[in-house]
């Protein structure tokens, strides 16, 4: 379904019991509100769930960039009133998570607790000159598909992309069919990503979960956020790369929803 929210059209997805508590899904540069299917059934027993295609991607609108995360914090709060949802968990994986940040660092009332999966606090890269060939070769090409096969390594371990082609299949469909627009605009606003000073200030109940073999978003990084947020809990989840919940879903199922329950 699709929703005005901030100015754009946005593509969002809403599953679940009627009545139940809120959880909000949130997905990584070059994907879509679908890499959160294999959460779907099992949230659902308990929860429901709302995904959305963050700006520049998926079916929501590219508007022309560059992003920042406030901009995409704003849209994610247009998005929760939109459809009256004054209370809801959070659930962010890497530009995801860093959307979530930027929202509670705001003491928004709307968040009741976070779930940051491999995700960091500041830029990831590091170099510019590294953003700047990842713009170059999708801005040459026209399109993702210089982007699909790198995409694919950091996303899943090679032994699941070996054993379990659908995943390797469904991340390169997503990759491919993210906006090159959308996806510059995004990779912009990770570029200038600075939050490491400030998460501390979290004051919500808060979650920490990275895959061990995670290329992108490490477990040093992970265990960065995890120190500077107080009481917050970490999960490593093993045999994972960088979409965690995508290919250990069972053991990320498992380790977000007793965080959710208990709080």
């Amino acid at each position: 379904m699709k929703i005005q929210a901030n100015g754009i059209n946005i593509n969002y997805r809403v599953d679940g019991p009627e009545g139940a508590p809120w959880v909000t899904m949130s997905n990584s540069l070059a994907t879509t509100h679908r890499m959160w299917d294999p959460q779907v059934s099992a949230f659902t027993k308990t929860y429901r769930v709302l995904r959305y295609d963050k700006r520049g991607h998926g079916e929501t609108d590219a508007t022309p960039g560059p992003y920042d995360f406030e901009l995409l914090a704003d849209d994610l709060l247009a998005l929760l009133d939109a459809l009256h949802i004054s209370r809801t968990h959070f659930v962010g994986l890497s530009m995801g998570g860093m959307t979530g940040m930027t929202m509670a660092l705001r003491n928004t009332p709307v968040l009741r607790a976070l779930v940051l999966c491999d995700t960091a606090s500041q830029d990831p890269l590091g170099d510019p000159a590294l953003w700047q060939q990842r713009y170059d070769t999708v801005t040459t090409a026209g399109s993702m598909e210089p982007m699909v096969e790198p995409t694919v390594a950091r996303f899943i371990t090679p032994e699941a992309a070996k054993t379990r082609p659908e995943l390797a299949t469904a991340v390169r469909d997503m990759v491919r069919a993210t906006s090159v627009v959308g996806y510059v605009a995004c990779c912009h606003a990770v570029s200038k990503l600075a939050l490491t000073d400030r998460i501390g200030e979290i004051r919500i109940p808060t979650m920490v979960v990275v895959g061990r073999e995670d290329p992108a978003t490490t477990v040093e990084m992970a265990k960065g956020m995890h120190g500077r947020i107080a009481g917050s809990e970490m999960v490593v989840l093993d045999q994972a790369a960088h979409l965690s919940n995508l290919e250990q879903p069972d053991a990320f199922n498992e380790a977000v929803l007793g965080f959710l329950a208990r709080h």
